[in-house]
């Protein structure tokens, strides 16, 4: 076994993931439209300002209000709003999310909670009984959009762009188009048999019946009018006004085409719930790792408490590998489902503490703990290793590559690290006629029940517990690095391995992003990508683990500050079509 800090370990792992890291072949001579694609890259290196998202056009939009004196929040909503526009299965104003922030001035870090709520209707029992798949193409999913109330908070407490000038870069890509890739296809087409039974849906994203193709220029005018008009009239031409009408009675009464068989149920949201709604912001959560400070987002995202228990775990231990990176992961996970959730009283100071983190890590041995395992009992009285049976297994719900997730940084040392989602691909399948932008299903992120005592069961103006997971490393009160990915529950692990990665098997960060992963959330089953079943299948199933084939787990984006000014931007270079980093210059 290898331990902590071990260039064996890291020369292993990337050795196991060489598919992800060769050097691809020189490419062929882009065709009509597809210049813009040749120019995306994974790494930029570089002074200024620094962005990575999974999109060029959202890139090229941060960077542009970055050179143009912005701030990392300005570009990062301009980066927000065009991934609405470019990414718009996985982002959207109809969305919400998470910021993390790094004041450079005053050297703090700040969190805005722009996930949505519940409407004042909905109850415990809503969603007990629906099948998964018919509630989230429904009304009934559509949480209260956070998205738009996150931007104007964010700009008015730490931006210097107004909204509206931060949305130009969105209107303009709306406007003119973007080239279609494979993944745009290829979600489009997967979502195609419920978007033809939406009439606003399929007249959007389904033009003469079928997807668009790849390489054609998609626009969006709709949503470019939705932007100028919110650019105008501020947040509150949603939140209580027209829009948000428009949206409610969407909601109310779901676009569904004549002759379809689609059950779409009504929603409970009222123009009241979007009135209510405010963004909030929040303490981060805060734990130390080989002398780094690792800051994320509190409940009801689990993302800050479970990275950050699963790390403290991991500082308890002699060594760290793979074995205990599943392990710490497993129970960080049986934790956050006992406690974590949008109430009051989660442990969250114990639950991050160092004594809590022995008494889990003293039950990490050579084999695999069962799976699920039980949560611990956070209660400030910590001793010796406390055994406790396995739960018995419940069903993992279904994940996928939904949600997506940026980083920026400014000339001034300002840091943001942002998820923002509409939830599932496609979100609940529903564009709101004339507005161009989908709805979210954020509410089937509850539990659906029966299941008394569970934290995230549904509740009037709850925020659904969230995997959301944006982090920001200080080393010594200075940015260290920043990191964040999608995936559903898989974006806890992701982070975490990143972070594993990068300090304890000496993997730079680009390596770090592109090594194989492997994701273990409590369940009897690691889900992991071929390379990591490839590289340590044999070893891992000796010891009690059980792999899985999941093909692509997240699509993260990073940074890392590596002195005097430099900053080292990092996207994906295969997973979800590859990203793009960007830097406002290559020299000084």
């Amino acid at each position: 076994m290898i331990g902590r800090g071990s260039a064996v370990l890291a020369a292993a792992i990337l050795a196991g993931s060489s598919v992800l890291l060769v050097r691809p072949a020189a490419a062929a001579p882009p065709g009509p439209g597809q210049q813009q694609q040749q120019e995306k890259r994974p790494v930029a290196e570089g002074y200024g300002g620094a962005v990575a998202t999974v999109d060029l056009d959202a890139s090229k939009a941060a960077l542009g209000v970055l050179r143009r004196g912005g701030n990392a929040i300005d570009a990062a909503v301009a980066a927000a709003a065009t991934l609405g526009v470019t990414e718009p299965y996985s982002a959207g104003l109809a969305g919400g999310g998470y910021i993390v922030y790094y004041d450079a001035r005053h050297r703090r870090v700040h969190t805005i909670d722009g996930r949505e709520t519940a409407p004042k209707a909905m109850r415990p029992t809503s969603l007990e009984g629906i099948p998964f798949d018919d509630a989230v193409t429904s009304g009934l999913s559509a949480g209260v959009p956070g998205s738009v109330a996150q931007w104007e908070l964010a700009l008015r407490r730490f931006g210097t762009l107004s909204l509206g000038e931060a949305l130009k870069p969105a209107i303009e890509v709306a406007s003119r188009g973007f080239t279609v890739d494979q993944t745009f296809y290829d979600q489009t087409a997967s979502n195609a048999a419920r978007f033809k039974d939406l009439t606003s849906t399929a007249k959007l994203y389904l033009p003469g019946g079928a997807p668009p193709a790849v390489g054609s220029t998609f626009r969006n005018p709709e949503l470019a009018d939705t932007y100028r008009q919110l650019g105008r009239r501020g947040g509150s031409w949603l939140y209580g006004g027209r829009l948000g009408a428009e949206i409610v009675a969407t909601v109310k009464r779901p676009p569904v085409t004549p002759g379809s068989t689609r059950t779409v149920r009504p929603g409970l949201m009222e123009l009241s719930d979007l009135a209510a709604y405010r963004a909030v912001e929040r303490a981060p959560t805060r734990v130390t790792y080989e002398d780094n400070d690792v800051y994320g987002m509190p409940p009801a995202s689990s993302g800050g408490s479970t990275v950050g228990e699963a790390l403290n775990i991991l500082q308890a231990l002699p060594r760290v590998g793979v074995h205990e990176y599943l392990e710490a992961s497993k129970l960080a996970f049986a934790d956050r489902g006992k406690y974590v959730g949008d109430i009051p009283g989660v442990p969250l100071r114990q639950l991050l503490s160092e004594g809590f983190a022995k008494e889990r890590a003293c039950l990490v041995g050579e084999r695999a703990i069962p799976a699920p395992a039980a949560p611990g009992d956070p209660d400030g009285s910590y001793g010796p290793c406390r055994a406790v049976p396995p739960e018995s297994q419940k069903p993992t719900p279904a994940e996928g590559p939904e949600t997506t997730h940026l980083v920026v940084a400014d000339r001034w040392g300002n840091v943001v690290a942002y998820n923002i989602t509409i939830e599932s691909t496609g979100g609940n399948g529903i564009v709101v006629p004339g507005r161009g932008f989908l709805l979210n299903n954020e509410l089937t992120d509850f539990t659906f029940g029966p299941a008394p005592g569970d934290p995230n069961l549904p509740g009037p103006g709850k925020r659904p517990r969230s995997s959301m997971a944006p982090t920001i490393v200080l080393k010594n009160g200075e940015p260290l690095l920043a990191v964040g990915s999608p995936g559903g529950s898989t974006i806890i692990t992701t982070v975490l391995q990143i972070l594993v990665n990068r300090w304890d098997f000496g993997m730079t960060l680009p390596q770090a992003l592109a090594a194989p992963r492997a994701t273990q959330r409590n369940t009897a089953q690691t889900q992991a990508e071929q390379g990591f079943i490839d590289r340590y299948g044999p070893e891992l199933t000796a010891r009690g683990h059980s792999l899985v084939l999941n093909p692509e787990i997240g699509a993260a984006t990073g940074l890392e500050f590596l002195g005097g000014g430099r900053v080292q931007a990092v996207a994906e270079p295969v997973r979800r079509g590859g990203g793009s980093a960007l830097v406002v210059s290559g020299h000084r």
